[in-house]
């Protein structure tokens, strides 16, 4: 089961069978695996790989095996059936996958800020009649009689985006070997510069 990490690009389109495919540009620098759980030590079998290196000195202190591999920005660990085709320093590239791959991308979503109560959970807000004054978009009743409290999990104002999306089933467009690049048919979650885990 292949798997990167990588940044979202940019959007762009390619020319598929005379038509035009819209892409996201993700740009994926080989990843080093840092390592390797088992299930006699650890209990579970993963492999843990390091992005982005950088010669800059990271507020946390790289210690032992990821001393002598690097500094890393972003740290990942993917669940796999198997870890005897890897060992500790493998490079992982975009190499690993194929146009027409079909894969699932994980990232955190744009930030929206506060919002209000019908653009965060699609309220229709009330009348514009009847007494209304500047409370069309208001929630309404946010609780009962018995409870005078207001119970959990209630849908209300508050903040929305940054959260972790996973979008399934999309399609390789293209690769880019040279300046490690692939080209994801489709949108992915979160802005330019968004960390994307990418995995078949």
């Amino acid at each position: 089961m292949p798997f990167i990490l990588g940044k979202k690009f940019k959007m762009s389109q390619v020319w598929k069978n005379d038509k035009v495919v819209p892409v996201t540009l993700v740009k994926s620098t080989p990843n080093t695996v840092i390592s390797i759980k088992d299930k006699e030590k650890d209990g579970y079998l993963a492999i843990q790989i390091g992005f982005d290196n950088t010669k800059k000195r990271l507020n946390k202190p790289m210690k032992g095996i990821l001393k002598e591999l690097g500094n890393f920005r972003h740290l990942k660990e993917f669940r796999v059936d198997s870890v005897e085709n890897y060992k500790i320093g493998d490079i992982l590239g975009v190499d690993q996958f194929s146009e027409g791959d079909k894969v699932m991308v994980s990232g955190l979503n744009k930030g929206r800020g506060f919002q209000g109560v019908v653009k965060r959970h699609g309220f229709s807000g009330g009348p514009k009649t009847h007494g209304q004054k500047n409370r069309q978009r208001a929630p309404g009743s946010i609780g009962a009689t018995a409870p005078q409290r207001v119970m959990k999990g209630r849908k209300m104002a508050g903040h929305m985006g940054t959260e972790r999306v996973t979008i399934k089933n999309l399609e390789i467009a293209g690769i880019d070997k040279e300046n490690n690049i692939l080209m994801i048919k489709g949108a992915v979650p979160g802005m330019r510069g968004t960390l994307l885990e990418i995995k078949k």
